[in-house]
């Protein structure tokens, strides 16, 4: 219904957990440290999962509900959906799943190996088929209405997190994703975001100096 939804927040969110992932890869091949002894202690995974759950609950609970009733009668592109929220519950089972072995010190090394490789492929994947079959679907048939509500969801489940998980979504965007993703915030949000939330970001050590 719309060729004019602004996706930049969609792709600035793919940007970031893209950039995480491979943050986390070289984590777990590293050889001079036991990578659950940095995975359980960094900041860097804690805001990983939680601004992935934001994101991938937001387009459950908010999105597809609403793109099903538009594409009613239209069973692929239906069915796509179905694989979206497949893949979001697969994700998260790989993420519980390494938060399991995190909290087992019984738990062999290999298996956190194998999980994280299971993350990476599997989020990657799913980043690329969303990218290629589900964003062309929401750009023609989503109306703005549908996707303002969206995006006021997923804001509002960031909410107070909003100075952690704002520049960890900037973090290495371009200046107009800067200003675009900036810009429906309030003026005290901006300033904050200026003069305290980046600088404490950047000041964070997210992955234990490890990567």
């Amino acid at each position: 219904m719309s060729d004019t939804l602004d996706m930049t927040p969609m792709y600035a969110m793919h940007d970031a957990l893209r950039r995480e992932l491979e943050h986390l890869a070289k984590v777990t091949a590293r050889l001079d440290d036991d990578p659950r002894a940095v995975l359980r202690t960094a900041v860097g995974w804690e805001l990983f999962t939680t601004s992935l759950r934001v994101h991938h609950t937001a387009e459950d609970d908010a999105l597809w509900p609403a793109l099903r009733v538009t594409l009613a009668g239209r069973p692929d592109d239906l069915a796509m959906l179905e694989a979206m929220e497949a893949e979001h519950a697969a994700v998260e089972e790989v993420i519980e799943a390494i938060d399991a072995a995190l909290s087992d010190p019984g738990a062999p090394l290999d298996r956190l190996g194998d999980l994280t490789d299971a993350l990476v492929t599997g989020l990657a994947g799913h980043l690329k088929h969303e990218e290629d079959q589900a964003l062309p679907l929401i750009q023609a048939v989503a109306t703005p209405q549908q996707w303002a509500y969206f995006g006021q969801v997923h804001g509002q489940r960031i909410g107070p997190d909003a100075p952690r998980l704002v520049p960890w979504l900037l973090e290495g965007a371009t200046e107009q994703t800067v200003t675009t993703m900036l810009a429906p915030l309030p003026e005290p949000a901006r300033a904050a975001y200026s003069a305290q939330w980046q600088p404490a970001y950047a000041a964070l050590d997210r992955w234990n100096a490890t990567v």
